[in-house]
């Protein structure tokens, strides 16, 4: 290995894991270092995955804005909602406003999820940001109906593009999550309420008919959402078979810092054999999550079996008390 890669390898990987200065030697050896590279590997690649991701989360959610409902001052709902009705109303730029009402968003992301995720949305809205006001599309059309379609459309791309890559673009989600725990509702009770009193604002303020028109833009940005996150709901239970499953199930514990239940199994009939009694793990986490726990998984082992179902929503347990991480 290059000398170079091998002292970043030890730097970010190894010294990184070592909470006891003199925990490992100096010299790690051929087959930590070893793991230790392709953990490197694993992050580089899920770095640049996630950058390439948000970057057209960002694109998408800007073509969305300035080809379709800026020109047709229609809304969405959220915080982009709120940023949309406010620049109709008092032509402060739309750029100065995302930032504006998310800088909140992203402190309480900080506070509730984790510090690389405040990180990766605060870019991501910058980003946008400075997408819309220094690149600028061409308007698609003039139909109501198809702009409220495929302004939602895209936009509900982008912000799903940007959750798979471990961010968001617009902070509402955080803040249903936040009051979902607070107060025991589920958070689709929280964004139904906010966008009720968005689109309200939007009927009282522009015209009935905007906020008609708007609540189909809404209606198509959650939808292609869903679907751009594969259907993932707010939460998600993890069903992971691997030979390495106690070290899966402490990851989940300590890094992932969520509960887990494991369960005593036999294996099918296979190229491993038949009948051989394996622990099966299992764990709930929200979509926010599901980017690190397959990362972490794949560093333990490349060839776990892992599935994955929606789960409306959960009561009692660790999901709700603990402070998200990711």
């Amino acid at each position: 290995m290059n000398p170079f890669l091998t002292q970043v390898v030890i730097q970010t990987i190894i010294n990184n894991k070592n909470k006891k200065p003199n925990q490992f030697p100096e010299s790690p050896s051929r087959f930590r270092l070893a793991k230790a590279y392709r953990e490197f590997k694993l992050l580089v690649k899920r770095i640049l995955k996630d950058v390439v991701l948000i970057g057209l989360g960002i694109a998408a959610a800007a073509f969305g804005l300035e080809s379709f409902l800026l020109p047709s001052k229609f809304i969405d709902g959220g915080a982009t909602g709120i940023s949309l009705l406010i620049t109709e109303l008092t032509n402060i730029p739309l750029y100065v406003l995302i930032i504006g009402i998310n800088i909140p968003f992203v402190i309480l992301g900080y506070k509730i999820i984790g510090k690389e995720f405040a990180i990766k949305t605060a870019i991501a809205i910058t980003g946008l940001a400075i997408c819309i006001a220094f690149v600028h599309f061409p308007e698609v059309t003039h139909d109501k109906l198809l702009v409220a379609i495929f302004g939602g459309f895209f936009l509900g791309s982008g912000i799903g593009l940007s959750v798979r890559g471990g961010a968001v673009i617009d902070g509402t989600e955080v803040l249903a999550i936040f009051l979902s725990r607070k107060f025991g509702v589920t958070m689709g009770d929280v964004i139904i309420i906010i966008n009720i009193f968005i689109f309200s604002a939007a009927a009282y303020f522009l015209s009935i008919e905007a906020a008609l028109y708007s609540m189909i833009t809404y209606l198509a940005a959650s939808k292609t959402l869903d679907f751009v996150v594969l259907g993932i709901e707010e939460y998600n239970g993890v069903t992971i078979v691997s030979s390495h499953s106690e070290e899966i199930r402490q990851m989940i514990i300590d890094t992932m810092g969520r509960g887990v239940t494991v369960y005593c199994g036999k294996r099918g009939y296979g190229k491993r054999g038949e009948g051989k009694e394996i622990d099966i793990v299992y764990t709930v986490v929200t979509r926010l999550e599901l980017n690190k726990l397959n990362t972490e998984i794949e560093k333990i082992d490349p060839n776990a079996f892992v599935v994955m179902n929606t789960i409306k929503d959960t009561k009692g347990g660790m999901i709700k008390k603990r402070p998200l991480q990711h």
